[in-house]
């Protein structure tokens, strides 16, 4: 299969996705690289090509190695914009519309810079299970060709020979802080549940709350943030929730 991006620039799957570890870096971005600290990064950037983050051009990435051409990692964004109910439930779920997981990487037809716009809204299944993240909303409209498997528990969502998104299993499993590996345990029940809560307060309609002032808004944030502090157990992903609340918390709930 061969697949579009940025309208002009192609990659075609291949049979070898990526063995990295997903982490989900304090809850807000999805990244795909084995990078250990910042200078890892920066030499990872600096001998790749694809689409990647500039300045003000915020964009999603998508890293190609120079002497292959082959996806040597990613990363994405989360949307703050939250589907409705009634439009997560047109999310197909049948395979005969929704096409299980291939595994598989990319393999760039030009070595050549392109932008990979982020999406724009994040469809949340029961238990926030899975995330997925869209373009835009028409992309439910019609039915998806694939899901490609770029790496374990991600997914690129294909529609009409282009890439319209992607999905994240299972992601508090992935949650973490900065370039630290995610914890191996399993997450615990009072994870899951401070996860869901975290993420009604960073996305639609939650963040409304928050912005209006409202106090209970404000209260529940900050309950929520004490009992991540509180957690004894699962602390790694904990910290990794708090950081993930610390920019709301500063910007509403400060006096």
């Amino acid at each position: 299969m061969r697949l579009t991006f940025d309208g002009d620039w192609h990659a075609t799957v291949t049979n070898e996705p990526l063995t990295v570890t997903p982490r989900l870096v304090d809850g807000a971005s999805l990244k795909l690289t084995a990078c250990a600290n910042r200078e890892e990064t920066d030499r990872f950037v600096a001998g790749t090509f694809g689409s990647h983050e500039w300045l003000w051009d915020a964009v999603d990435s998508l890293r190609f190695d120079r002497d292959t051409r082959r996806l040597a990692g990613a990363e994405f964004r989360i949307p703050e914009e939250a589907a409705d109910p009634e439009d997560c439930a047109r999310l197909p779920h049948t395979p005969d519309v929704h096409p299980a997981v291939r595994p598989g990487g990319l393999l760039a037809d030009e070595i050549r810079d392109f932008r990979h716009e982020p999406c724009t809204v994040i469809c949340r299944a029961p238990d926030d299970s899975v995330l997925t993240c869209l373009r835009d909303l028409q992309v439910l409209d019609s039915p998806l060709e694939a899901r490609i498997g770029i790496a374990p528990d991600v997914a690129l969502l294909v529609q009409h020979g282009s890439v319209v998104g992607w999905s994240l299993t299972d992601p508090v499993r992935h949650l973490t802080t900065g370039y630290d590996a995610p914890d191996p345990a399993p997450p615990s029940p009072a994870t899951r549940r401070l996860f869901t809560a975290c993420l009604d307060f960073v996305t639609t309609p939650g963040v409304w709350d928050l912005v209006d002032g409202e106090p209970d808004a404000v209260a529940r944030l900050l309950a929520t943030d004490q009992a991540l502090s509180d957690q004894k157990e699962d602390r790694h992903r904990a910290d990794a929730l708090r950081a993930l609340l610390s920019s709301s918390i500063d910007l509403y709930a400060e006096p």
